[in-house]
């Protein structure tokens, strides 16, 4: 069954963005970054049926990816996000990154995150972005169902999700 998100309300500012509920000390960018855009992205996520390496006999669903558009506060598509991770506006500039921390998110969402950006190609949005905080995730958890098993092994599935995406420089 596919779900579909409305894309939410965006800010764009550190004042609106310190005004998200409690942003975890675990996902907070270091002192010196400054938030310049925020990016709702919405798609799905991939998982693959693989087997458990270190536990014989057991299989579990395993993140294989993101498909997922970008969304500016007018609400116009503005990028993608997808395997990576990579971040990539449409004016041709993109990021890639590799992850930091987690905190837990919302009941049945994927966690919150914080990455830190290698340095960016291409002149735009993305360019000499340091951090990417994910903030406010819908969805997006491994499957329950169809369970993952020795017969189903190199299965793919997809969930849908949200999440609000906030962009640092230095600043």
């Amino acid at each position: 069954m596919k779900m579909s998100f409305k894309v939410l309300p965006l800010v764009a500012s550190l004042a609106a963005v310190s005004a998200f509920a409690q942003v975890p000390a675990e996902i907070t960018p270091p002192a010196g970054n400054k938030a310049v855009l925020t990016l709702v992205g919405s798609g799905d996520l991939t998982y693959e049926c693989k087997a458990v390496a270190d536990k014989p006999g057991t299989f579990a669903w395993t993140f294989a990816g993101p498909n997922a558009k970008l969304w500016d506060a007018n609400k116009k598509e503005v990028g993608k996000y997808y395997g990576g991770p990579t971040w990539e506006s449409n004016d041709g500039s993109k990021v890639t990154g590799k992850q930091l921390a987690v905190a837990p998110g919302a009941a049945g969402s994927i966690p919150l995150q914080l990455v830190q950006a290698n340095p960016s190609t291409g002149e735009g949005a993305m360019k000499d972005v340091t951090y990417i905080q994910r903030l406010k995730t819908v969805g997006g958890v491994a499957p329950a169902s169809p369970a993952c098993a020795a017969g189903n092994v190199g299965a793919k599935t997809t969930v849908p999700y949200q999440a609000d995406y906030v962009f640092f420089k230095k600043g």
